[in-house]
């Protein structure tokens, strides 16, 4: 493709992203197809010969984009959002023409310089101690990793690097913890017969005296506790486990304390919500995802140390063909995770800080807190219905709950859920709270208003009447 044909094709694709985003309530939020029915439209071999993009784009349109969910759409309250802005697709754009390898300084100083200023406004942003610094990696469960092999190095004095673990380290998350923990005890070298689930509470956050317990009687039985993890905002409920308390038994016990917080991170822009972090002195390390809550597009997620030397000692290698005359002098961010390859992911970040401003961001986060407010007022009055779990943040747990046995309110919540995502008008998930299915519903798209919020709520009403008087 010349130049003057790109030029073309790029503004033909603006114009439809923003037809897109200011018409796509035109679209079900979730997909209707069936599994294998877009790759059987599709040809089972790639083409002999170059295709003109307007054919290409045109079977994006006609084919692949009715198997789209549309995560950004006012009505997809089902999983915690990846939203986005304009302000972060014009980065993405910028970013994608550069086309640069931001492995390490030498191989692009501004993606270097700039990833190291935007992850210390973020820190400053959410109130973090002054010591932690940061790193972008792609997700929650990358820097949960790097975390996890932090930890391992630390607790072996950097020996399970050279020699593999000469005796198992144990691990401690609560019940409520996200999938990606028991993933990264799997691939780092613990092994899940080395996690140790901790009870949860009423309000499903973490017991710290159950954590101490667990602790305790593995220094009993000559194991050695290594790691433990905090989520602030479980998937599930939204629960924050208490990071001061947990803190304070893992100082009291050398236990490398890693904080989650991938999705309600984000909240702590507002100084009202930083209560999540009381007692964020004790960190080792932290994560959130500004491409959930802080309208970047995915993948974006920062991570933040209190040792970058742990961090860097677990990852560096150092073969001829990397090395540069100024690595002394520079942070060299492929030493600080584990791809070797760094996308310009603080570019699209930058834009997003710098047009919202700190005042937008907060607006933009306590406006979604108001809604959840107001839905989870409206759910908690009608009755039949019930919220399971405190609402401090987007998410919202409900179900309807009138009276018969749990297997009949199983059945009858499942049937509401497939109902309304079939409607194409909404998208919800489920989860199951102190044994009892239970639905989601979280504000996180940029485009839901509150007359969406009551639509989803009388619809939600309506469905549940009709399933009830069948």
């Amino acid at each position: 493709m010349d130049h003057e044909s790109f030029r073309r094709h790029a503004h033909e694709f603006v114009d439809w992203i923003a037809d897109y985003l200011e018409n796509i309530e035109r679209f079900p939020v979730m997909s209707r197809v069936k599994p294998g029915e877009i790759r059987s439209k599709l040809p089972a071999s790639p083409p002999e010969e170059g295709e003109p993009m307007e054919r290409i784009f045109a079977d994006f349109k006609e084919i692949l984009l009715p198997g789209m969910t549309h995560w950004q759409h006012p009505g997809w309250h089902a999983y915690f959002p990846a939203n986005n802005s304009p302000e972060s697709i014009l980065g993405e754009m910028l970013m994608a023409g550069l086309g640069a390898q931001g492995m390490s300084w030498l191989t692009s100083p501004a993606a270097t310089e700039l990833e190291d200023l935007v992850m210390e406004w973020l820190r400053g942003m959410l109130g973090l101690p002054a010591g932690l610094q940061g790193v972008i990696q792609d997700t929650a469960s990358t820097a949960t990793l790097a975390a996890l092999l932090s930890a391992r190095e630390r607790a072996t004095d950097f020996e399970s690097n050279e020699s593999g673990l000469r005796r198992p380290l144990v691990a401690y998350a609560s019940t409520e913890t996200h999938s990606s923990i028991e993933k990264g005890v799997k691939i780092s070298g613990y092994g899940r017969q080395n996690l140790r689930i901790i009870p949860a509470d009423a309000a499903f956050a973490m017991r710290p005296e159950k954590l101490e317990e667990a602790i305790l009687a593995d220094k009993a039985a000559g194991l050695q506790p290594a790691v433990a993890v905090a989520t602030l905002g479980t998937t599930s409920s939204g629960a924050v486990d208490p990071l001061r308390p947990i803190g304070e038994i893992c100082a009291r016990h050398g236990v490398w304390l890693h904080a989650d917080a991938a999705y309600a991170g984000t909240a702590a822009v507002c100084p009202e919500n930083r209560w999540i972090l009381d007692g964020a002195e004790y960190l080792d390390s932290f994560v959130f995802n500004p491409h959930k809550w802080m309208l970047t597009n995915f993948d974006c997620s920062a991570y933040f140390v209190r040792d970058p030397g742990a961090l860097i000692r677990t990852f560096e290698i150092h073969p001829e063909y990397l090395k540069t005359g100024v690595d002394p002098y520079v942070k060299n961010f492929r030493d600080w995770g584990i791809p070797l390859g760094r996308r310009f992911r603080a570019l699209k970040l930058w834009f997003v800080i710098r047009s919202y401003g700190i005042a937008g961001l907060q607006a933009f986060v306590r406006e979604h807190l108001r809604l959840a407010r107001l839905f989870r007022d409206w759910v908690a009055a009608e009755p039949g219905f019930e919220v399971p779990a405190p609402a401090h943040f987007g998410l919202v747990c409900f179900r309807w709950n009138g009276g018969r046995n749990e297997e009949e309110s199983a059945r009858i919540n499942k049937e509401l859920m497939n109902r309304l995502n079939a409607s194409g008008a909404i998208g919800l998930t489920h989860t199951v709270l102190g044994g009892k299915f239970t639905l989601r519903l979280v504000i996180g798209s940029r485009l839901t208003e509150e007359r969406h919020v009551r639509r989803a709520w009388e619809l939600i009403r309506a469905t549940a009447a009709g399933i009830i008087s069948a």
